[in-house]
C-alpha cells in the first residue's frame, strides 16, 4: 500500500482576488494557477486550495488546522481584522477556535489544552 504524503482541502470561492486577500491577511503566501480559476494559499507547510465556483454555487468547505498555540494563532489572525471564534476547551483535550473566509468556509484550530497546576 502507498505511503500517504499530505492532503490539501479544496475550498470553493466566488472571487480569487478577495479569497486570496483574505487568506494572505492571515499569513499564507497565495498564487494564482496560470489557467485560471484556481488558486494556491501556502503557510508552514499547510496548503489550502481555492476553486472558483459560480456565485449561485453555495457550498463551503472546512479544515482541522493542529496548530502549537491556539491562542497565539487567534490573536494573530484577530490582529488582521478577521473574525475569529476564540478557542474554547474542549471536553475531548483539545482548545479550538475558528475562522472563517469571505466565502464561509471555515478552518477550525486546535492545541492541547493546557494543564493547570494541580491537574
Amino acid at each position: 500500500m502507498g505511503t500517504l504524503q499530505r492532503i490539501a482541502p479544496i475550498f470553493p470561492v466566488h472571487d480569487l482576488d478577495v479569497a486570496m486577500g483574505h487568506y494572505q491577511r492571515l499569513g499564507f503566501t497565495v498564487r494564482a494557477y496560470a489557467g485560471g480559476g484556481y488558486g494556491f494559499a501556502c503557510r508552514d507547510g499547510i496548503e489550502i486550495h481555492l476553486d472558483v465556483v459560480p456565485h449561485d454555487d453555495r457550498r463551503t468547505g472546512s479544515a482541522y488546522l493542529f496548530v502549537d498555540d491556539a491562542d497565539d494563532l487567534a490573536a494573530a489572525w484577530r490582529s488582521t481584522g478577521a473574525e475569529v471564534h476564540p478557542p474554547q476547551d474542549m471536553e475531548w483535550g483539545q482548545h479550538e477556535g475558528a475562522v472563517a473566509d469571505p466565502d464561509g468556509n471555515v478552518i477550525r484550530f486546535g492545541s492541547p489544552v493546557r494543564k493547570t497546576a494541580g491537574s
